[in-house]
């Protein structure tokens, strides 16, 4: 008796007859391929990844004895380790292929025929997983067919935009309620999730890192962008530093921030209002370059000292020879509200030789230094932008005043 031949599955009769066409097709070059056929090929080959990925995760939802078998945790496991795929990634397959099999019918049939992407996919089972399952199942089905029919018109970013208000669409009735609801779970989240951590790195800069709620982080960036990218006057060109780098002008931005808040609104820290104190002697006040000490035992310029001393809520507490005080500010040694009006109405921009930063963000320099007596007038006073304000009380750089009341700096030699 002869034994009849054991039928081939057709999944891997698929993949045997996918890898014969390639292979067929392996030597052919594109560049022969008119514009429309090019067009055609990469649609085609877009509905092509979504098909065969659709049939893998079905597979892999059906892999758990694989898993067993072979001795791995699961089959993201097996997956990872042997088609060397990033071990988060082959997780997210699993959990994607799980819930196609399990409960989203609708979208891995739309995932098999490539009329959605695995982008597009991924994104819908987010949007539908975060619907609570108070809304029921008939609404859940709803909301499913509506994301999946969206996919043929809409980019993953959009998706996820539109799964957020997808009961608008499909339950007008409860949406209100139920998007209420989940930002109050979002804030509340948001709230368990704020961190921030300060990590000195020993070289002269704090490495800052955490998580902000999202109101609080757009308020932050919309103050940076402010600071970094405040508006010019009409054909004027880009400021030096306006060219930098947008991480480097967002740190930059930041410093400005802090340099900026008025202490008389912020609260009361140890009986005192807050106020940063730094103690140095009267030499090295003056001198060029010289070390001078926070409280918290931070070391700064002694230029950086006369620099904050002009704009920031600063105290130097300058010390004589027997660490007695010989000085803790002055009580004029900020310039006024009305001033810095006057010197806005009076400078209209900074005054840095051809640069082109508005009055508005500007900070107000002494031109005869407030170590060394100067007075807190107007007729003493300048409009610098940050940049050019801490050129101002870098030593490396010469200050000289043109005919026309500007500034030009000049690296000494």
């Amino acid at each position: 008796m002869t034994a009849l031949p054991v039928p081939e599955h057709p999944i891997l009769a698929c993949i045997a007859e996918v890898g014969a066409a390639l292979d067929r097709a392996v030597d052919a070059q594109a560049v022969y391929l008119s514009t429309e056929e090019k067009a055609q090929a990469l649609q085609g080959f877009a509905a092509l990844e979504a098909r065969v990925t659709a049939m893998r995760l079905q597979v892999m939802a059906a892999a758990g004895d694989l898993a067993a078998a072979s001795g791995s945790r699961d089959v993201a496991a097996w997956w990872s380790h042997h088609t060397r795929t990033d071990p988060d990634r082959a997780r997210a397959d699993e959990r994607l292929a799980s819930s196609l099999d399990e409960r989203r019918s609708l979208l891995a049939a739309a995932l098999a025929a490539g009329r959605c992407s695995v982008a597009q996919a991924r994104v819908i089972e987010q949007a539908l997983d975060e619907l609570p399952d108070r809304v029921g199942h008939e609404v859940l089905v709803a909301a499913e067919a509506a994301l999946v029919e969206d996919a043929e018109h809409h980019r993953p970013s959009e998706l996820c935009r539109l799964g957020r208000r997808i009961l608008e669409v499909v339950a007008p009735e409860i949406a209100d309620e139920e998007e209420a609801r989940r930002l109050a779970d979002e804030e509340r989240h948001a709230r368990e999730k704020t961190r921030l951590r300060l990590r000195s790195l020993g070289d002269g800069t704090t490495r800052i890192s955490g998580r902000l709620p999202q109101a609080a982080a757009s308020r932050l960036r919309t103050y940076l962008e402010a600071f970094s990218s405040p508006r010019h006057a009409p054909g004027t060109t880009a400021a030096p530093q306006d060219r930098l780098p947008y991480p480097r002008r967002l740190g930059m931005a930041f410093c400005a921030l802090l340099e900026h808040l008025d202490p008389d609104t912020l609260p009361d820290h140890g009986g005192d209002a807050t106020t940063v104190m730094v103690t140095l002697s009267l030499d090295q006040l003056k001198a060029e370059l010289a070390a001078a000490d926070l409280l918290d035992g931070a070391a700064l310029t002694a230029g950086e000292v006369r620099r904050l001393a002009c704009t920031a809520h600063l105290v130097p507490a300058v010390l004589g020879a027997d660490s007695e005080i010989l000085d803790l500010g002055r009580a004029r040694r900020l310039f006024s509200p009305a001033q810095r009006r006057a010197l806005r109405l009076r400078d209209r921009r900074c005054r840095a030789d051809d640069c082109t930063i508005p009055a508005t963000w500007t900070e107000a320099h002494h031109l005869a230094a407030w170590h060394d007596n100067g007075p807190t007038d107007i007729d003493n006073g300048i409009l610098l932008c940050a940049h050019h304000h801490q050129r101002a009380h870098d030593p490396r750089y010469v200050t000289d005043r043109l005919s026309n009341g500007d500034v030009r700096f000049t690296r000494r030699r």
